[in-house]
């Protein structure tokens, strides 16, 4: 070997510097390239559409709290898996679902019949039996659910919490 040929220290080292932090750059390069384009690839395969039980169980004229597997959850979520919402028979086979969650701050709202109004115990948000609001700090209505009738059942299209980023 002469010596033009022959690898030095220096250039060995520069070398694998280069290597590594090639390396390295094409690591850290992955999550930021997946989550650009992740809005191109993306699915709503997480929405599904989830019985609520027979129509018969929600009364026309009344409002129910009701329960559903979230359809996104794990084996070990245990019952944190389940989701509730309030379920209101309008009547003529119309429903409204409402998400139990407060538009305010997202704390969970309760239905008084007595009243009729679904009131937040956080920061005293109230909203009418339709889900508009009536007083206090959350700035709209509660969030609606998408439904539908199959076989004689209310069904609703699950797998995240309806906000107005996911109004069609």
């Amino acid at each position: 070997m002469n010596d033009e040929q022959q690898l030095t220290r220096r250039a060995l080292l520069t070398k694998m510097a280069i290597l590594v932090n090639a390396v390295l750059a094409a690591i850290l390069a992955v999550p930021v390239v997946g989550y650009l384009l992740s809005p191109l690839l993306r699915s709503k395969s997480y929405l599904k559409w989830v019985s609520l039980g027979s129509t018969d169980a929600f009364p026309e004229g009344q409002t129910r709290l009701a329960t559903f597997r979230n359809p996104f959850g794990r084996p070990w979520d245990g019952v944190t898996g389940n989701t509730a919402c309030w379920v209101r028979n309008i009547g003529g086979g119309q429903f409204q679902v409402f998400a139990v969650n407060c538009a305010h701050l997202g704390c969970p709202v309760r239905w008084f019949p007595q009243s009729r109004l679904f009131m937040c115990p956080c920061h005293g948000g109230v909203y009418y039996a339709d889900g508009s609001r009536a007083a206090g700090p959350p700035p709209r209505g509660l969030f609606q659910y998408p439904w539908n009738i199959q076989n004689g059942k209310l069904m609703i299209r699950a797998g995240e919490l309806p906000t107005l980023s996911t109004r069609a």
